[in-house]
């Protein structure tokens, strides 16, 4: 049923379609449809940050900026929803069009700017929904903010969405905010999540509960790069590390219309330097939770992601491509091949 849908769907602007296939979940959800969209949803409990998972398969932020959809996607099947990216003060992003298929190459270019309505009103439609699921809630800074003033409108956030999210994450590897990738590196890093990790440990007092702190990276970084990065991560005794957000390289792509468009390239292209980064991740961090992103369009590309070092995974442009049947396919992948496996060990 997806398929014809689908080719409805790619007939219209991406951002049309978008708008256009959530207003629908949210319609089948009301009138309890959600059963003809998705399989009932994998039971494959797991416990990762001091969070029970319902299972491994979570939605990617960028789908859902404003949490205007939670119950509508929860009732897909995920074991958890992140939402956002979402910044201090509402922001319309780059002018249209930005976003862009590449179907022979299942794939997706973006530059969408962080458009979002500002984070009170994420808190306000988060507080509102009622997805019993594990939510994250992805944070980043406003365009108009210099990268030097970047750690406030993170705090600013962090301290808006506390008491609200499962875990908080920080989103410092987008392509299409200037400077920001700039933050994933030395004393920025370090200064960054140092401030965030100070803040974090206090509300977490304040408000008698732990929140992880996630930091999602880029894919295009060399080995030593991602070493370093690491090893900031253990320093600052951050929870997880999200490898990765999108590319800014068209090698796979080059030739094909929108090649060329400046955004970032999510989607299969991305899959092996996103499970490139995820294996080293792995090999320098035993003990921090790590969610794959990147190119899962099928059971088997999941499992690839975990076989990595993937504790969880999250799913967007596969999701487009392919449907909400690819939510049941990966989680049940991930099920029926888990005994001895990185995250069963480290939910024991």
């Amino acid at each position: 049923m997806y398929k014809a849908a689908r080719a409805l769907l790619f007939r219209l602007d991406p951002e049309t379609a978008h708008g256009l296939t959530l207003s629908s979940l949210d319609l089948a959800h009301r009138l309890h449809l959600q059963r003809a969209l998705a399989a009932p949803p994998v039971d494959d409990p797991v416990t990762l940050m001091g969070l029970r998972f319902a299972n491994r398969v979570g939605l990617a932020a960028g789908l859902d900026k404003n949490a205007e959809h939670l119950d509508a996607l929860g009732a897909l099947g995920f074991g958890f929803v992140e939402v956002g990216t979402v910044t201090p003060r509402a922001q319309s992003g780059n002018p249209r069009p930005r976003v862009f298929r590449l179907p022979e190459h299942g794939a997706i270019i973006n530059r969408m700017g962080f458009n979002n309505q500002g984070v009170d009103q994420l808190v306000t439609n988060v507080a509102r929904s009622r997805y019993d699921g594990v939510i994250g809630i992805n944070i980043g800074k406003n365009l108009t903010t210099p990268v030097e003033q970047a750690v406030d409108d993170y705090v600013t956030c962090l301290q808006a969405v506390h008491g609200h999210a499962h875990y908080v994450t920080v989103n410092i590897s987008s392509p299409n905010t200037p400077g920001l990738r700039s933050l994933q590196f030395g004393e920025q890093l370090n200064g960054l999540l140092s401030a965030l990790q100070q803040e974090n440990r206090t509300l977490n007092q304040h408000h008698g509960r732990q929140v992880p702190l996630a930091v999602k990276i880029a894919p295009d970084m060399s080995e030593p790069e991602t070493d370093l990065v690491a090893e900031c991560l253990k320093a600052c005794h951050i929870d997880a590390v999200i490898g990765t957000n999108t590319t800014i390289s068209r090698d796979d792509v080059a030739g094909s219309l929108h090649a060329n468009e400046a955004g970032g390239l999510s989607g299969r292209p991305v899959k092996h330097a996103a499970t490139t980064i995820v294996r080293r991740l792995r090999e320098k961090l035993a003990d921090i939770t790590i969610i794959g992103v990147g190119g899962i369009d099928s059971g088997e590309a999941a499992l690839e992601k975990h076989r990595a070092g993937a504790d969880l995974v999250q799913l967007y442009s596969g999701l487009i491509y392919e449907g909400p049947a690819l939510v049941e396919q990966c989680a049940r992948a991930l099920k029926d091949n888990q005994p001895g496996s990185v995250g069963r060990q480290r939910a024991q």
